[in-house]
């Protein structure tokens, strides 16, 4: 890896003809890397740093490729753009941008006075050294909860996305084990064409473990049937979970069930922000600390998913299991987090389709992201919900297989690709595209 690195931002004092060293021993000035080979070049104006660093970029691409930009701004948001890209950006400048950017804090203004005015002469819950203003009732929780899913979407008008394709899939997935699953798998569809009680028929098939019979091999079934009547208290998640491409998640998933977030403490204090997710009822912590704080963080999201669970009145929780973003067409392993209370969980899909620029915030700074997000003139979105996944006692007793079973159904139904690289790799990759020759110390953080 470190050599890896050093390609990115060779020395230019290495490359440069120098005067005849005297001789040293040549297993310590062997050099091997290719970007060496060639010829010294001396320093000029025509002189293409990138010719230099492409190599290692690529490799560095296909090592990390779930980070990797591929629309037209390039790398970083950095590329060389056609003439016709710079022309629309600059009329998008004077446009669009001005009019998205006073309509963007007109909304997130009114929003915080409606936030101010519901939560006047009222205590935020202090519990657990949190602060929030989720679990209050009446009209002043619900203004809130309706006026706060409304501007969400109102914002993502604004940034371009009119229509969000929603898609409600049903599946009916029963896996089996061994060598007689395909013939299981001819029985089942049999039964599910004679019965009128799809869903019935498949709680009755999850009460049955096919691993007593000591099958061996995988079959599995997938289809689609209409939504039956799902109003048990039983099927209500505990808990939202979806894989993580941008900050726009946030606002799409505010705008369809305004659910409460994991969040640093320091959001907490930021104008206006802060007041509008202690309404949300963000749970607070402190990423890089290792105290013991943060493990009774991992207490209060627990027994907040149980409470959604349970009752239908508390806040829903929404946690990104991966920890950090993507390009969007990988997955991630996920944390434990949200497995770990075992209840139900519902999986959400999230698709960000480009012509010109992806939304997807994985290489790019924050501010090149939004500045070029806003000279779009339409941006595209895709929401694939699945039905509440219930997990096994299996599951229930092992939440790392929970959590992978659920991230290969998401992965199987959004056409993701499955990738085993995390937070860490990205740092290093985010490290060797700003041209840094080490490798960054990265806080290997434990599960959730």
């Amino acid at each position: 890896m470190e050599s890896e690195l050093k390609t990115l931002n060779p020395n230019p004092a290495q490359i440069q003809p120098t005067q005849r060293s005297p001789p040293v021993d040549d297993n310590l000035t062997k050099d091997d890397r290719p970007l060496l080979k060639p010829e010294p070049v001396p320093p000029g104006p025509t002189q293409n740093p990138a010719t230099t660093t492409a190599p290692g970029i690529e490799e560095l691409e296909k090592k990390y490729a779930a980070y990797v930009r591929r629309d037209v701004y390039g790398v970083m948001g950095r590329g060389d753009l056609p003439w016709v890209e710079k022309l629309l950006l600059g009329l998008a400048l004077v446009t669009l941008v001005p009019l998205r950017v006073v309509s963007g804090l007109t909304v997130l203004v009114l929003y915080y006075f409606i936030c101010r005015i519901c939560t006047a002469f009222l205590a935020p819950n202090r519990e657990d050294e949190q602060e929030d203003y989720a679990h209050m009732g009446g009209w002043r929780r619900a203004v809130i909860v309706q006026t706060g899913r409304f501007c969400s979407r109102a914002l993502l008008f604004i940034f371009g996305f009119y229509w969000i394709s929603e898609t409600h899939r049903d599946i009916v997935d029963v896996s089996f084990n061994g060598k007689f699953g395909t013939q299981v798998a001819e029985v089942w569809t049999i039964l599910d064409e004679k019965c009128d009680k799809v869903w019935s028929l498949m709680s009755c098939i999850n009460l049955f473990d096919w691993k007593q019979l000591g099958y061996s091999g995988t079959h599995k079934l997938s289809t689609l049937a209409e939504s039956k009547d799902q109003s048990q208290d039983s099927a209500r998640p505990g808990v939202i979970v979806s894989n993580h491409v941008s900050y726009l998640d946030i606002l799409y998933h505010m705008s369809s069930s305004f659910p409460s977030f994991v969040a640093k403490r320091s959001v907490a204090k930021l104008p206006l922000i802060g007041l509008i997710s202690k309404c949300l009822g963000c749970v607070y912590v402190q990423r890089e600390s290792k105290s013991s704080d943060f493990k009774g963080v991992s207490g209060i999201v627990n027994d907040r998913i149980k409470e959604a669970h349970q009752d239908k009145n508390a806040p829903m929780m929404m946690l990104f299991p991966e920890g950090t973003t993507t390009n969007g067409d990988f997955l991630l392993p996920f944390k434990t987090g949200a497995f770990l209370a075992k209840a139900p969980v519902l999986p959400v899909i999230l698709r960000y389709p480009y012509q010109r620029f992806s939304p997807a915030w994985d290489s790019i700074s924050g501010v090149r992201h939004v500045f070029f997000l806003l000279c779009q003139f339409v941006n595209y979105m895709e929401v694939t919900k699945l039905p509440v996944y219930h997990p096994s006692q299996q599951e229930k007793d092992d939440p790392r297989l929970y959590a992978e079973n659920v991230r290969r159904l998401m992965a199987h139904e959004g056409g993701l690709v499955l990738s085993d690289i995390g937070l860490a790799e990205k740092r290093v990759y985010h490290a060797a595209l700003n041209g840094n020759t080490s490798i960054p110390t990265v806080l290997h953080q434990k599960d959730d």
